[in-house]
């Protein structure tokens, strides 16, 4: 992978900050411009499960014949995976919008940068894990501790869920620190 230009690379007060993952280019931005185009991309991205082409013109609010075309292209670029054929039902691919990130990622900030994101990562990983006296998120029991502890349920969630995100942002900065054997970044070829 070649570096990026100077022009991309982060500055010295922009290195002291995490990167804001919001910040980053959205996966709609990859396909925007089409307001047509982006109400199929929001309405892919809001399946749960997969979906015909008729639910999801239905939650874009176009034909199903437009819903087909798109699906077909999303397909194609891997946003979206054919789950059945008959009748063809269609998921987000979560996979492909990991990647993306991942890309933006390593052409945003240096091994360095990434690697000091990480650490603060790792650190509110294991304030949050002695927090909640639990290895992992998914071993909250939230209305106990909430009980236990004297919080409100939704405010016992709310640390939950940023401690969901936070092991979702050290997943995606170790994947943008590993390189294959020849140094390029985690690549995904799109059938």
């Amino acid at each position: 992978m070649e570096d990026p230009s100077p022009e991309l690379k982060a500055g010295a007060d922009e290195r002291r900050d995490s990167p804001d993952f919001d910040d980053l280019v959205p996966p709609e931005e990859v396909v925007s411009g089409d307001r047509t185009r982006d109400d199929f991309f929001d309405a892919v991205l809001g399946l749960d499960s997969p979906a015909t082409a008729s639910e999801v013109a239905e939650l874009a609010g176009h034909g199903v014949d437009a819903a087909r075309e798109y699906l077909d292209w999303f397909e194609r670029m891997g946003i979206v995976t054919r789950v059945t054929d008959s009748p063809a039902t269609y998921e987000r691919n979560q996979a492909y919008l990991n990647w993306r990130r991942i890309q933006q990622l390593r052409n945003r900030y240096d091994d360095d940068e990434l690697l000091a994101f990480l650490d603060d990562a790792a650190e509110r990983d294991a304030s949050f894990a002695e927090t909640f006296g639990v290895p992992s998120p998914d071993a909250v029991a939230i209305t106990t501790h909430a009980a236990d502890t004297g919080r409100s349920v939704e405010a016992v969630w709310q640390d939950v869920s940023a401690w969901k995100t936070t092991r979702r942002r050290i997943a995606l900065l170790e994947r943008a620190l590993q390189t294959d054997s020849d140094g390029t970044a985690d690549r995904r070829t799109v059938a």
